[in-house]
């Protein structure tokens, strides 16, 4: 009686079917990625709390504000324009960090957000821009939804939370401001 090899099994075969779908769901959730990549979105809080770390004592009030995707309070430099940069140095963009977008991303907000969004290719970065104003985040605003930078007044003008046109609530916290504390970024 002879003996016959065992078969070989349908390993190499099942293998490769294997790495054939795995790969095909790779390459669909690549897809995916590069299809939601290709937007922004400006978010808003609700009821965020605004204040200027420069008068702490001053007023603080809760509002609906613009957030980036990580809750970081969005502001703009008053009389700056993408034709009009004021916010240029180091110091400036340290302490001012602009909000950029990736190339090819396009910028979007949700409902409350009022303008257009664009983007001001600038040296090295894309940023985004409302109404032709560029969008900076606060170094110094460390909590998610709150914004400590409204009201600061540097680097050539005023640094203005976007605040969204959805309903407020304000709270009343008053009182007298005082002296600006020193800082390495001119506030």
């Amino acid at each position: 009686m002879s003996v016959r090899p065992p078969r070989a099994a349908p390993r190499p075969r099942r293998f490769a079917l294997i790495l054939v779908t795995a790969l095909a769901g790779i390459a669909t959730a690549a897809l995916v990625s590069v299809a939601v990549a290709k937007t922004f979105t400006l978010e808003i809080a609700k009821n965020a709390t605004v204040s200027n770390i420069t008068a702490p004592s001053a007023m603080s009030k809760t509002e609906n504000i613009a957030v980036n995707s990580k809750g970081h309070a969005v502001y703009t430099l008053s009389g700056e324009s993408t034709s009009h940069a004021k916010c240029t140095s180091s110091t400036c963009l340290a302490a001012w960090p602009p909000l950029t977008v990736a190339s090819g991303k396009k910028p979007t907000a949700q409902p409350g957000v009022k303008g257009k969004l664009g983007v001001w290719h600038r040296k090295g970065f894309n940023q985004v821009t409302l109404n032709g104003h560029p969008l900076y985040t606060f170094s110094a605003d460390k909590k998610k939804d709150a914004a400590t930078g409204d009201g600061i007044v540097n680097f050539g003008g005023t640094w203005h939370v976007v605040k969204t046109s959805a309903s407020k609530k304000a709270s009343t916290n008053t009182g007298t401001a005082p002296a600006p504390p020193s800082s390495p970024y001119g506030y």
